[in-house]
């Protein structure tokens, strides 16, 4: 099993002090999660897209790109990359930038993004959402693997034999799809034999899980080897400490201060209580075997071999953040790594992309 530690880039009052971080000091706080990350062993950082109150990231590639330059070896995530809102042109060319500017370390996942703010910003309907998703992500794929495109599209001006620079580094780029509530998004994974990322962050496990089943039924319809596949799950939360006693009196203030803030957006929560939301949700609350023992469970839903934990303390004091996150990683994650095998790909640089002539 691999593991990433992912942010969205939330700007809003810490859920325990209620102070503000000023914009560059969260920026750094980033910044400083990755490299905690990629020194405490994580294969994986990823940074969220989205293009509304209360979050900041807006420019994943701007992001990533400054944590490749600090980094070298942890592969860098987007989580994820809202193409139903974006030109695939200036996409492409931002994310092939990106992929060699890391040295061939870039994954994306994407997704049509959610939220009424961010959709009305770019003139994005509901009912063309999708529609936008999936027509933009053949044109993105088509620019990673061919030379020239041509495309009669419906939401950018149409493509005529079009070159875009610079080609990439890796050829392909692994494309994962994020999965949260709709079949849409597991129908275009399946579709073109891509992986999966389920959110399993928001509800309990049984809508996730009926999307992973949906997802690996139209995998093998759409004649994939079944072989291939690959899942990747997200995690509601991350405390890890010594006793389950000591993790939920640690993690208590943290919960009450997001129930609040999310009272206060006007959601009706669906977890009202800690012991509720450590029980049903897939929140990490707890002692090293609790928390391998709840991942196991997880997997025998999802079959997944990636997991997404949060990178931010959301609450907690660095000091027991980094702590969580240590412990987690000598005591988690050894035995997940042992017992759950690797997604069935190399996990690294996909082989590089020969260089066209220029003309």
């Amino acid at each position: 099993m691999r593991f990433l530690a992912i942010t969205l880039i939330v700007h809003a009052p810490d859920p325990v002090s209620g102070a503000l971080k000023p914009t560059a000091a969260r920026f750094r706080e980033v910044l400083d999660n990755a490299l905690l990350a990629e020194e405490l062993g994580f294969d994986g950082f990823g940074v969220g897209e989205r293009h509304e109150w209360p979050f900041l990231s807006s420019s994943p590639p701007v992001v990533l790109s400054h944590i490749a330059a600090l980094t070298s070896r942890i592969r860098l995530f987007t989580a994820v990359t809202t193409l139903s809102l974006l030109d695939p042109v200036r996409a492409y060319e931002d994310y092939a930038t990106l992929d060699h500017l890391s040295g061939g370390r870039l994954e994306l996942i994407i997704g049509k993004g959610n939220g009424t703010a961010q959709r009305e910003l770019f003139h994005v309907t509901p009912e063309d959402q999708w529609d936008r998703n999936a027509e933009s992500y053949d044109v993105f794929r088509r620019l990673w693997r061919e030379g020239r495109v041509t495309a009669d599209t419906r939401f950018r001006p149409a493509l005529k034999d079009a070159q875009a620079w610079p080609r990439p580094l890796q050829q392909p780029i692994r494309v994962w799809h994020g999965s949260a509530t709709s079949k849409e998004s597991v129908d275009l994974a399946a579709r073109y034999g891509d992986p999966l990322f389920s959110a399993n962050v928001t509800h309990p496990v049984e809508p996730y899980a009926e999307l992973v089943r949906h997802y690996r039924e139209r995998w093998v319809h759409h004649g994939h080897d079944p072989a291939g596949i690959a899942v990747g799950a997200g995690t509601a939360g991350l405390y890890v400490a010594p006793s389950s006693q000591e993790a939920v009196a640690a993690y208590r203030a943290v919960f009450e201060g997001q129930l609040a803030f999310q009272k206060r957006l006007g959601l009706e929560p669906v977890f009202p209580t800690l012991e509720d939301f450590v029980a049903r949700s897939s929140a990490l609350v707890g002692s090293p075997q609790q928390v391998v023992d709840k991942v196991h469970r997880y997997h025998e839903r999802f079959g997944h071999t990636v997991l997404h934990v949060h990178a931010d303390a959301g609450g907690l004091s660095r000091d027991r953040h980094r702590r969580s996150l240590e412990l987690f990683q000598s005591e988690v994650a050894p035995v997940l790594r042992r017992a759950i095998p690797d997604p069935p790909f190399a996990w690294g640089p996909a082989p590089s992309s020969p260089e066209p002539a220029q003309r």
